[in-house]
């Protein structure tokens, strides 16, 4: 009797370490392959982590067909991603109302269900948790218009499957905020700056009645320029302001101006005004004596306006993204784009900070179906509203940028580590 007693006691022993070790491996798995299953509605959202799915969730080294540190990322198409989103509008507090598509109607919901897929090799979809490792102990902040507010709100939902951050902000003003993963002491930053050079606003009605602003083109915004002392990471954009109507300054004197309708004004075309703003905005970077971070400068992604501007009643009715072949890069988009490259070029050539790029600009090209359009506000709101071309869903296409963002935080931990080995 006794000794099945003592025979009992092991097994019940044996079973419980195997029940622990069991439940320790699962959470590990879980820790390491994302996504998380929390998802709600099946036939919306994925309610189980597909083995067979294409998409790659490991969050690891990019798999290529030669050597992965050559493939070009930013070039590719838009291809079918079942397990997307990895989100809603239900489980993340920080989308914006005007990007909340889902939750005001839009009945479509196919734009949720692709991904970005490079020429020649494979983009891992963000593991949040490897993410959040990477970062841990930096501070990153996203510089720009309302679109860089898109992409910090995209970020906030993709890790809050990990974390929610707290506000640390030292302000009131939700044009500067900064949030605090207090697990992993990581900073994450948005500073508002729609033209990052200093502006005001002249009229605001103006001869297009869309406001017409002073740029200070050889003065950086000091609102953001003066912030960024210890921040490892810079996301740094801008375009949507610069085809409004305004005034260019230079030394504090009148120069030209883009549509004013001011006497004795020189116009000059939005180009002039775009260039030398990323070059001041640069240069305030350059000569920072207490930044010594990674400037990643995200291209522009284009609006999709069709039958008109944003006010002109246009609207961006696609529901499928393009092939590539599909659509030109071309007219004020293309001349963006240049602009953006060269003056990134000139400022890595002067060497004194380090820049990367960030190239967002075809992917998004290709995404026509990814906009709130009229589902940003309720169909009865008695409050004049735009159809938005510009901005994007959450969750959306914009989601993967968050993809591209961690491919370049590991490359440049790879390229950091290298150098170090090197100086030993």
């Amino acid at each position: 009797m006794e000794l099945t007693i003592k025979n009992n006691k092991k097994i019940k022993n044996t079973a419980i370490l195997l029940i622990s070790t069991a439940l320790i491996l699962i959470t590990i798995i879980i820790h390491l392959n994302y996504p998380l299953i929390f998802l709600q509605s099946p036939s919306l959202y994925s309610s189980s982590y597909r083995q067979n799915s294409s998409v790659i969730h490991a969050g690891g080294d990019i798999n290529k067909t030669d050597d992965h540190e050559k493939c070009d990322i930013f070039t590719g198409e838009w291809v079918r991603n079942a397990d997307a989103p990895y989100y809603t509008n239900t489980t993340c507090w920080a989308i914006h109302e005007q990007n909340n598509c889902i939750k005001y109607g839009r009945p479509d919901l196919d734009f949720l269900k692709w991904r970005w897929k490079p020429n020649g090799c494979e983009l891992p979809v963000l593991n949040p948790y490897r993410f959040l490792d990477m970062a841990r102990g930096k501070k990153m902040a996203f510089v720009g218009d309302s679109v860089g507010r898109n992409h910090v709100q995209s970020m906030i939902c993709l890790l809050s499957r990990v974390e929610y951050p707290i506000d640390v902000s030292t302000t009131s003003d939700d044009h500067f905020r900064r949030l605090s993963y207090v697990n992993y002491n990581f900073t994450l930053a948005y500073f508002w700056t729609p033209f990052l050079v200093r502006f005001e606003e002249r009229d605001p009605d103006g001869p297009a009645h869309t406001g017409l602003f002073n740029l200070y083109l050889d003065e950086s915004d000091e609102s953001w320029a003066s912030q960024i002392d210890g921040f490892d990471y810079l996301v740094l954009n801008a375009g949507h302001w610069f085809p409004r109507t305004t005034v260019y300054y230079e030394n504090r004197h009148i120069v030209g101006c883009r549509y004013c309708k001011l006497p004795n004004v020189t116009e000059y075309p939005m180009a002039y005004g775009y260039r030398y703003a990323f070059r001041t905005a640069f240069k305030a970077i350059n000569e920072r004596k207490n930044f010594s971070g990674v400037t990643l400068l995200r291209t522009f992604a284009p609006a999709h306006f069709e039958n008109g501007m944003w006010n002109e009643g246009g609207d961006c009715p696609r529901r499928r993204p393009y092939r590539s072949n599909e659509k030109t890069l071309e007219g004020d988009n293309l001349d963006m784009y240049v602009i953006q490259s060269e003056e990134l070029k000139a400022a890595q050539k002067e060497g004194k900070k380090e820049f990367r790029l960030l190239d967002t600009t075809q992917a998004m090209l290709l995404r026509p179906d990814g906009h709130p359009s009229r589902y940003g506000h309720w169909p009865d709101q008695n409050v004049t509203f735009y159809n938005d071309c510009v901005h994007w869903c959450l969750p959306g296409p914009i989601d993967s940028w968050a993809d591209f963002l961690a491919h370049i935080i590991k490359m440049e931990a790879r390229r950091t580590s290298a150098e170090r080995l090197f100086q030993r």
